[in-house]
């Protein structure tokens, strides 16, 4: 892809996007809002780029979107632009349904529009890949098979469910207009720069600064984990070999209990960054649970894997080691995050919420 209109390309996964494909020699367009989880930081290495653009905008603009489609013509649109925080859609639903389904539907109207005005060959290869959530199929119990594209949408939250409708909107635009659609349904991702409230650099930097270590209900929630260089280089694969219309997969085949990852952090830290406190284990602390909380999430990617030769590079024993070790060594973009408004949600999410 010559050039691609990335949306989120600010954000965690949507960052590391950018850099691999700026990599690969593709012109990357980024719009991106800069809302609380966009960080411009995350691409500092593109600051001097003339073949990374910038723009500080709403894909719900629709006349910013139509300018920079028109402008750029972009041979691909890769949409990352979502709210995504399942804690943050309790507190206040409202703006997930305005970025994640309105904005969806605004950046599809405007695709559609440039899509139908292109020339019949570059019709051919013009593509728009929505990257979505294994949320959306709801949860599993511990014997259940795991998630696959078959599965049907039953999402428990305000998140899961503003995703599922944005998916939903983008099969529509493929089978009403024949817009050339992909969608990605991934499992939970970590890796370096993401932002601290997913529960991964929660409990690293809560460990660091000596603080409880808060972990929702009894600990037994199961989470398939995924690296985020392998999910940018899965989405990267889709782009380039799935079919229009299609949905794929996208899985670290790594299940974990959320007790078992919080532990496996505080014997990572205890060996790099030992404490004369003690044990970072002795701060784990049981929290009253979220509401809707799902059980178990699982990714069977064994169709991305079959038909497109996509499989994860990481053990999550070596990425988690590996993402422990960048936090370490990356205490001012750390700083650079952690806003008031970021320490006023903790307060809410995790303070406020009480012990067992």
């Amino acid at each position: 892809m010559k050039t691609q209109l990335v949306t989120g390309g600010a954000g965690f996964i949507g960052s590391a996007y950018v850099l691999q494909v700026r990599a690969r020699g593709a012109r990357v367009i980024n719009l991106d809002k800069l809302t609380y989880s966009g960080n411009t930081k995350n691409l500092i290495s593109l600051a001097n780029d003339p073949e990374h653009i910038f723009i500080h905008g709403d894909i719900g603009n629709r006349e910013l979107v139509r300018h920079l489609l028109r402008t750029y013509q972009p041979d691909a649109i890769v949409n990352f632009a979502a709210e995504s925080h399942v804690d943050r859609s309790i507190l206040d639903p409202d703006i997930f349904i305005k970025t994640n389904v309105l904005g969806t539907g605004v950046l599809l109207r405007q695709s559609l529009e440039f899509y139908q005005s292109l020339p019949s060959d570059k019709q051919k290869k013009f593509k728009l890949l929505h990257v979505s959530t294994d949320e959306v199929y709801g949860s599993l119990n511990e014997k259940e098979d795991a998630f696959t594209e078959e599965n049907a949408y039953r999402p428990n939250s305000p998140y899961s469910a503003s995703k599922a409708s944005s998916d939903h909107l983008v099969r529509a635009f493929h089978e009403t207009y024949g817009l050339p659609t992909l969608i990605t349904n991934c499992s939970n991702n970590y890796g370096p720069r993401q932002f601290p409230e997913k529960l991964i650099p929660v409990i690293i930097l809560k460990a660091l600064q000596r603080e409880s270590l808060p972990v929702y209900g009894n600990g037994e929630n199961i989470r398939d984990w995924l690296h985020v260089e392998d999910h940018c280089e899965a989405i990267a694969c889709v782009l380039e070999k799935g079919a229009p219309g299609e949905t794929y997969n996208i899985g670290g085949r790594a299940e974990y209990r959320n007790i078992d990852v919080v532990k496996s952090i505080c014997a990572i830290l205890n060996e790099l960054v030992p404490h004369s406190d003690g044990p970072y284990e002795k701060l784990i602390t049981y929290v009253n649970d979220r509401l809707g909380h799902d059980y178990r999430y699982a990714i069977n990617c064994t169709k991305i894997e079959s038909q497109l030769g996509w499989k994860p590079r990481h053990t999550f024993t070596q990425g988690l080691r590996e993402t422990i070790q960048w936090y370490l060594k990356n205490s001012a973009w750390i700083n650079d995050v952690q806003s008031g408004s970021y320490l006023e949600y903790q307060q809410q999410n995790y303070h406020d919420r009480g012990e067992k």
